[in-house]
């Protein structure tokens, strides 16, 4: 028996892998582009602002999608299509039938096992007259020589034999191997279209289509900001360290983005010769004269001015440049991220010394701050009231009385909703109920820091040199918590105390809410301190020693006093020193107990710390999602998320700790670990942890700690063959240089 290769004539072969691949790609496709229409969320739908801005904000959104329809409709299109060719060519499969691939002469020939030699005769006959090839109606060639093999498998004896032992009555075959492909392919007559076909798929369109995504990848950034914007950022920041925000918001109009030859996007009209002036001597301090490149470019003139007028809430031209400054403004949330990136990495070169100047801490502050300045269309002088919808410049005079100041929105939702509802009593019910919805999905943040050196046997003593981690704890609240109401109120008092401290039946609850952690406690605020610390003094004063340091499970762990024992037949002893003596030979062994089981339930509960630390350190260095809270910003073109700022500054020495995390996943709760290097020198260090938010003006916070930074102990041997003569000078530069670079609090003086 051989082998023989050949090429599909039939294409049934064929057949078989177009199948085979058509799945592959068509059942995939088929899951993740269908289109899928979403649920209609009734509740979403009521919760949504229903003010003029994001009315018209929404619908702008549906109108500048119009292929979005014939797209799914396109795609849908296809896949049934697909879906139709892979029915056909399964049915097309299911229809081979491969000659002797099951050959039984009996079924053929439609006679039971055993049948005789006349019965075989006599079937035969009678299907041979059916379907011999000269009878028009029922004749078959192809299943009379089937019939014709099945009738000599059982009356010729070698046919039989051979069919018995090898399955086919004409005895053993070769072995044929189908190349999956048609006949044609390899004909010589056709071999000049397919290797004009193969060069054309394979040397001309594979590599222009991978040319050109790479051409235009390598063009931007991962956020997709062009690197020769990244690069002009780099200049102006190194060349101007301090920079105001004026001077940012110029940098950020300058941004190539805007420039029709490095964006084809970018749409030049001739009206823009004479509506750009006219709306240039409506602005102030626009300095359009400045003679520097690109600042001094028509293109970087026009964005600057549509920046401003966009910041004043001036109305443009809805044909003309208000397109325009949808345009400009979406790009702008995505530029100042650059931005704050590039800042960074200049402050890191200048502390390596690889470049003269340290940008100071103001421009980075700067270019966050004019963030959340773009999102909701507002100067930073401006009151964060106008965030609110329906608020403006007439109707802000209500929230300023004799009685109250109100300037926040934290303010404002701590009210009554009785005195809320007369502020605004200007406003229709429909307008206040809008107020309402987004001032309470508006963010209430809880900012928590913790200071410690993490993998070090004592995590809360810092020493010099020490990487110390800042771990800071964000969860996130909607701002209705603080609505003025008893009930919320309550609700909130138990949630972030615990049930213990909630107030008990027949107590009154405090009219005013808990004071924000942003809002700057007043001067009298020390009084009650220094009042408070006596009170705690006496308290540990009549507390054992071992309540001074809780655990968990103290508590629970804690023996009952034992009854006195009784000496003899139940005579006790009457001796006053045995009394004492014994007392006191108990209390010590109760009180070394207790301390064994406090010290193993803190070392229980340090473990589990460091366990839910290095879990947490884990998780942040998953990939960061992109989804957190939706912004209420109708002046703002697109769809906006909450995004935050946080990072460790000095603000003595005016110098920036760590780089600035962009937390952009806080849906309920977030832990970012911040970590830096501790000063060489021993001494108390006062650094300041800052949360900025990218999306509203006014929620900012920041903290305080203090570092007792110690000497680092001399553990290390040292060893002589160990020291490099050419590197002690290096070394004690360097060393001179981070000590230069952080202050103690008496180093300097405390700011005015």
């Amino acid at each position: 028996m051989g082998q023989k290769f050949q090429y599909d004539e039939s294409g049934g072969t064929f057949f078989y892998f177009l199948l085979s691949f058509l799945a592959l790609i068509l059942i995939p496709a088929t899951i993740y582009y269908w289109p899928r229409k979403k649920k209609r969320d009734l509740n979403a739908e009521n919760r949504e602002c229903k003010c003029p801005g994001c009315v018209s904000k929404r619908e702008h959104l549906k109108k500048a999608e119009p292929w979005k329809g014939p797209r799914n409709f396109f795609i849908k299109l296809v896949i049934i299509a697909g879906w139709i060719i892979l029915i056909l060519l399964a049915y097309k499969v299911s229809q081979f039938d491969y000659e002797m691939a099951n050959f039984d002469p009996h079924e053929i020939l439609g006679i039971p096992l055993g049948a005789g030699q006349t019965e075989i005769k006599k079937a035969y006959r009678k299907l041979s007259v059916i379907l011999h090839p000269d009878k028009k109606d029922t004749g078959n060639e192809k299943e009379f020589m089937k019939l014709t093999k099945a009738y000599q498998a059982l009356t010729d004896e070698e046919a039989r034999r051979n069919w018995e032992k090898y399955g086919n009555p004409d005895g053993p075959g070769a072995m044929s191997f189908g190349i999956a492909l048609p006949s044609w392919i390899v004909e010589k007559e056709n071999s000049f279209w397919v290797l004009g076909l193969y060069a054309l798929v394979f040397m001309v369109a594979m590599p222009i289509v991978v040319g050109t995504w790479w051409y235009r990848q390598i063009k931007f950034t991962g956020d997709q900001v062009l690197l020769d914007t990244t690069q002009l950022y780099y200049y102006f920041f190194n060349k101007t360290p301090n920079m105001v925000l004026k001077r940012v918001i110029m940098i950020l109009a300058a941004s190539l983005e805007f420039d029709k030859k490095k964006n084809p996007e970018i749409v030049e009209r001739e009206t823009d010769n004479e509506e750009v002036p006219q709306l240039i001597k409506k602005l102030q301090n626009l300095s359009e004269k400045n003679k520097e490149i690109p600042l001094c470019y028509l293109w970087s003139i026009k964005a600057r001015a549509i920046i401003h007028a966009h910041l004043s809430r001036i109305p443009l031209n809805p044909n003309t440049l208000e397109q325009d400054r949808k345009y400009i403004i979406g790009k702008c949330p995505y530029l100042i991220n650059e931005q704050v990136n590039c800042v960074n990495q200049l402050i890191m070169l200048a502390y390596a010394g690889r470049i003269p100047k340290l940008p100071s801490i103001e421009t980075v502050e700067n270019c966050m701050k004019l963030c959340p300045m773009i999102v909701q269309g507002l100067w930073e002088f401006k009151s964060p009231l106008l965030q609110l919808p329906y608020i403006n410049d007439d109707n802000l005079k209500y929230f300023m009385s004799k009685k109250r100041q109100i300037k926040t929105p934290q303010q404002y939702a701590q009210l009554k909703g009785e005195e809320r509802r007369n502020i605004l009593r200007n406003l229709t019910d429909e307008e206040y109920e809008n107020v309402a919805k987004v001032l309470g999905r508006l963010p209430y943040i809880d900012f928590q820091t913790q200071v410690e050196v993490m993998d070090d046997d004592n995590p809360k003593d810092v020493t010099a040199g020490a990487i110390v981690t800042v771990t800071v704890t964000l969860v996130r609240r909607d701002m209705s918590t603080l609505f003025g109401d008893e009930t919320v109120q309550e609700a909130t008092l138990i949630a972030e105390n615990g049930a213990e401290d909630a107030p008990k039946e027949g107590e009154a609850v405090e009219s005013a809410a808990k004071r924000p952690a942003w809002l700057k406690q007043k001067k009298g605020g020390k009084k009650t301190k220094k009042s408070s610390k006596p009170a705690n003094k006496v308290a540990a004063t009549t507390k054992p020693k071992v309540e001074e340091s809780p655990t968990p499970n103290s508590d629970r762990k804690r023996e009952k006093p034992k009854p006195k024992e009784i000496v003899g037949d139940g005579e006790e002893d009457d001796t006053d020193e045995s009394d004492e003596n014994d007392s006191d030979v108990e209390n010590n062994d109760k009180s070394s107990a207790d301390d064994e089981v406090s010290k193993s339930n803190e070392d229980d509960d340090q473990e589990w710390e460091k366990f839910q630390k290095i879990h947490d350190r884990d998780k942040s260095l998953e990939g960061k999602s992109k989804t957190s809270r939706p912004v209420h910003c109708p002046l703002y073109p697109l769809n906006k998320q909450e995004y935050w700022w946080t990072y460790i500054c000095d603000r003595k020495s005016k110098t920036l700790l760590t780089a600035p995390y962009h937390v952009t996943s806080l849906v309920e709760k977030e832990i970012v670990h911040l970590k830096f290097t501790a000063p060489i020198r021993p001494g108390v260090y006062s650094f300041t942890v800052c949360l900025r938010s990218d999306s509203y003006i006014g929620f900012d916070q920041q903290k305080d700690i203090k570092l007792d930074v110690k000497e680092a102990p001399a553990e290390i041997t040292e060893h002589p063959q160990w020291e490099f003569e050419d590197s002690e000078e290096e070394d004690q530069a360097e060393n001179n240089d981070r000590e230069s670079e952080y202050a103690t609090d008496e180093d300097l003086p405390d700011d005015d």
